[in-house]
């Protein structure tokens, strides 16, 4: 094994696993004969395993969020105030998913009063700097901002297909922009309904690509509201705060 294979850390987002393996099996829920429903425990060991018969990982974590209001909330009230309560049978495999990770004898990380991306961000960032490449298990398009050489994104495979790994060149050509950062500038126009963050009403995606792709930057923006036209100014000029 090569000197950079030794050095080839992952780190997994568990709650964005562990909900994506749920909903895999919504409308065929899997349950065992004492009528438990596995899904998630399911979904998320096929996921770990085929992660570790891939890849071969040296190095790897299983980050998760913790319980209970973050930094974020201090900053903004209302972050997350409209999310959905995490559905019971999913609730009750969580103690199972982490004695599974456990008996892989693969450590679980987590910190009061941050989320597991930003763990994961900052781990990634100290592993770089210590000469690892870092890999980002997730499919939330959040930590795409992160992305950078040496950090990438893993993004799990979906049925009959591969795992996607995107490094800078993959999130630029993606989203048509020139920086892995500008992902802060479209995701904060576009908002983010799961996380009760508004964004600016009237800008869905689409639109957030092409204004940073053409002004750079959400200061771009406003440095050149004069040059954009009707409803859009107006939004943006409204909501220039939020």
């Amino acid at each position: 094994m090569s000197e950079n294979s030794l050095k080839k850390l992952f780190l997994l987002d568990a709650y964005a696993l562990i909900y994506r393996s749920y909903y895999a099996f919504i409308r065929n829920p899997q349950f065992n004969s004492k009528g438990v429903n596995t899904s998630a425990m399911l979904g998320f060991t096929n996921s770990l395993v085929q992660l570790l018969e891939a890849e071969n990982p040296h190095y790897i974590g299983v980050v998760f969020d913790v319980s209970g209001p973050t930094f974020r909330h201090n900053m903004y009230e209302a972050y997350k105030a409209t999310r959905e309560t995490m559905p019971e049978d999913l609730r009750k495999s969580i103690p199972y998913i982490r004695n599974i990770i456990e008996a892989f004898n693969i450590p679980i990380i987590e910190l009061e009063g941050y989320e597991a991306d930003d763990v994961i961000g900052t781990l990634a960032q100290k592993a770089k700097n210590e000469g690892f490449d870092t890999y980002m298990m997730t499919p939330d398009k959040d930590y795409a901002q992160l992305v950078e050489p040496h950090v990438r994104m893993y993004k799990p495979a979906k049925p009959g297909g591969a795992p996607e790994i995107w490094g800078p060149e993959e999130v630029k050509s993606n989203y048509g922009i020139s920086s892995t950062s500008q992902m802060i500038d479209i995701l904060g126009l576009m908002g983010d309904a799961s996380d009760n963050v508004p964004g600016c009403p009237g800008i869905g995606p689409k639109t957030a690509q092409k204004l940073i792709a053409e002004y750079g930057s959400i200061e771009g923006i406003y440095d050149n509201l004069e040059k954009i036209k009707g409803k859009m100014k107006d939004n943006l000029a409204q909501n220039r705060e939020q």
